[in-house]
Parts: C-alpha cells; structure tokens; sequence
C-alpha cells in the first residue's frame, strides 16, 4: 500500500468509530463473499476442467477479476488493521491519531491489478493498469464488480454442468438400451432407417458432451439477453432435439415388437380378406355370364382378375415371418392391411355393378306384380287392358336376353292403365249412391 493522500477535514472521534464499524462490516460481507466464491463447486470445475471457446475466454477475464478481489481485499485489511490498531491506543485519541485515522479511513491507497477491461473503472480497448489509487468507498465498489463478474461466469458454468452431464448420461444409457432392442428385433444400420437414426443420435450425444463439458458457457442462455449478467438458464435445445429423436425410434421399435407378437393373426386376416376378395370377383365372374345371359345389355363391366400382386407380396411377408426379420415385416403388414381392405371394397364394388341389372329387373317384376294385386283387390282382374298389357310385361322380364328398357316401358304403360282403371272405378262408386238416391226420390213422387 501506497502513501495516503490528504483527506480533508479531520473526523471526530464519533465519525472514526461509526466509520470503522461499517467498513468493518463491509469487511466481512467481503469476506464471506470471497470464502463462498473460493468454495464455490464451479469454481473447483473451471479450475481443473480444459476449457475452450467462450467458457476459456470468459474464465480467463474471471480469474483476472478473483486475483484483482484478492489484492484489493488484503489491501483494504490492512489499511483496517492500521487503522484498528490507531484507535485502539487510546480511549480518547489526539488530533494527531484522528488525523491518521482520516487519513487511512478516507484517502486514498495503491491497489495493485488495476482496472479489468469490461468493468465499468475501464473500456473493453483499454489496458489495464499495474495500479490503482482507490478510497476504501470505491475499493469495495470496485470489489463488488469483480465479484459479481466472477460470479456470473462460475454460476453459469456450475448451472450448465449440474443440468446437462448428467442428463445426457441417463440419456446415453436409454440409447444404449434402445440399440440392444433394436438389435434384437433385426434393426441393423444400413439395413433400416431407424437404425441409422440411432447411429446418428450417439454421434450427436458424444459430441453433445464434450461441447458441453469443455465449453459449459456456450449453453447458457442469460434472462436479459446475450452476455447480459444476472442469471439465466442452460439450453437444452439440442439435448431436446436428441431426446425427441431417440422417442420417435423408440416408437417405432415399439410397433416392430408389437409386429412380432402378433404377426401370424394379421397374416391370417389378411389371407382371409384376400381370400373374400377373390371369392367375390369369381361371383362378379359367374354373375357377368349369367347377367349377359339374361339381360340384353351391353354395358355390363368387366371383371378384373384376382390380386396376384397382393398375394404375392403376402407371401413375401410369410417369409419374412419365417426369418424373423420383423422390421421388414412392419411396414409391409400395414400396406398390405390396407390394400387388402381397399381390395375387398373394390371387388364388392364390380360386384353390384355387375349384378345390378338383374337388381332392375328383380325391381320391374316385384312392382308388376304388387300393381297385379292391387287390381284383382279392387275387382279389375278380369279388365282386357290390363290383362295384355300385364302379360305383355311379363313376357319381357320373364324371357331372356331381357330388354330391360322395353320391359320397363311395359311396366310403366301397365302402371298407367291400371291406375287409370282405378280411378275409373273410384269415380263409378262415388256416382252410385247419387244415382240410388235419384231413383228413391223418384218413386216417393
């Protein structure tokens, strides 16, 4: 320490001991300050760790700023101790002992370590300077930055090392557990996507953490922004991306396996549907013959013939079953599935295509003979008309080939005569009791 620069006016006794009583207090926040900060387990970890990157740039001007807060700490205890020891002398100090103690309390001394650049006692371009003359006021200001600078770097890194190692580790072994079932399942690099995934995701968590161990800085996310102090949080962003991945292979193992316990019942469903769906398009067949032997029309659609390509890929599928190599099986199940299911529906399609002209002519014939009965009920079976024109109709849709657009005609025309009929004899019962009535009152005059 320095000689003392001038202080101004002398203290009085008063001053001196309130003075000394909160520079003493100061002393042991300091203290204490310094004694956490030494504890400190991020501290211990940037001391022995091989750091790059931001972290190695930033512990670098934080240890500079630990070595400045020691040097003005001692200087600042002995200027405390001096002056501790002057007013201990005596009870009631002279004029002589309260002006050291002015002196020592509120001039100036020589801090070696100067300013760091970044704080506010300097610029980022300025270089620091072997000393300084600080008061005791502004030492322990100065003591506050650095500090608080120190501090920032340690707690983060400390943050980054206690959230991200250990999670990654956990997450390590869980990829490790997924490969071995993976394996087991016959999901293999280069042979499956997934697998590849897996390569991918161990390669990203063995650099994950080394970047992280090397450089825990460079996942620290500050509340107020970039570089701001204060505190913040790790990122986790990659760590998550990691995670997600690994969860989506794990799901898709997941439905391998399910594959593999119950792969001989969706192969027997899928025999079965294709099995419905080839019975299906041979009664489309049989019905085609029957329909174009019946009816006269031409624009009866063809048939298409069984699903050789299905069942060829179901037997593809068998096999895969016999080599166990399910995570081929997989997604050639759930295609199948679903074009047997679309096969089915097709061939029930052709099929009512098929055989909807015989629909028509099973319709024509139904209504000709619910109108024939509706007849004789009202007393018409005998009506001339109505017999040809039923008979004419029935000739139609009971001879093949059957002109189903003539026949339908016929049934109309049958339709209309008998309705004419109808009203002809609703019309004849409502004039009946109006001609009885005239005859009565005839004969009553």
């Amino acid at each position: 320490m320095g000689p003392a620069q001038p202080a101004g006016e002398v203290m009085s006794r008063e001053e001196a001991d309130r003075t000394l009583e909160r520079l003493y207090a100061e002393h042991e926040a300091v203290e204490s300050s310094l004694l956490a900060l030494q504890d400190h387990a991020g501290r211990r970890l940037l001391e022995g760790a091989r750091l790059t990157g931001t972290t190695a740039h930033r512990w670098a001007r934080a240890e500079a700023a630990i070595t400045s807060l020691w040097n003005g700490f001692e200087s600042y205890s002995r200027t405390l101790e001096r002056a501790r020891e002057l007013r201990a002398r005596r009870r009631w100090p002279s004029r002589e002992d309260l002006a050291e103690l002015t002196r020592l309390l509120r001039g100036t001394l020589t801090v070696p370590g100067g300013a760091l650049p970044g704080t506010s006692g300097a610029s980022l371009g300025e270089t620091p300077r072997l000393t300084q003359e600080l008061t005791l006021g502004r030492l322990v200001e100065r003591m506050n930055e650095w500090y608080a600078q120190a501090l920032d770097v340690v707690a983060a890194a400390d943050s980054v090392w206690s959230a991200l190692p250990a999670r990654i580790d956990l997450l390590a072994a869980e990829l490790g557990r997924v490969r071995s079932l993976a394996h087991s399942v016959g999901i293999r690099p280069g042979e499956h996507p997934a697998a590849d995934d897996l390569e991918g995701i161990t390669a990203e968590l063995a650099a994950l953490r080394e970047e992280v161990v090397q450089d825990p800085l460079a996942f620290w996310r500050p509340l107020g922004g970039s570089g701001a102090p204060g505190g913040g949080t790790p990122d986790t962003t990659r760590y998550d991306n990691a995670a997600r991945a690994l969860e989506d292979v794990r799901r898709e193992i997941d439905a391998v396996l399910a594959v593999r316990q119950d792969a001989e019942q969706r192969l027997m469903k899928l025999r079965d549907l294709l099995s419905r769906a080839d019975r299906t398009l041979a009664e489309a067949r049989a019905a085609r013959g029957e329909v174009l032997a019946k009816i006269a029309a031409s624009e009866v659609p063809a048939v298409s013939g069984p699903p050789t390509v299905l069942q060829e890929q179901l037997a593809t599928a068998a096999d895969y079953r016999r080599r166990a190599q399910w995570h081929r099986l997989s997604p050639l199940l759930e295609s199948l599935e679903e074009r047997a299911e679309e096969e089915l529906q097709r061939a029930r399609a052709q099929l009512s295509a098929v055989t909807a002209p015989l629909a028509v002519r099973a319709e024509l014939r139904g209504r000709l003979d619910a109108y024939k009965a509706k007849v004789a009920q009202h007393g018409l079976a005998e009506d001339t008309i109505l017999i040809e024109r039923y008979d004419i109709a029935r000739r139609m849709l009971w001879s093949a080939p059957c002109d189903l657009r003539a026949a339908e005609e016929a049934v109309l025309r049958y339709q209309r005569a008998a309705q004419e009929a109808l009203l002809q004899r609703q019309r004849e019962a409502r004039q009946a009791p109006d001609a009885a009535g005239d005859a009565m009152n005839l004969g009553a005059e």
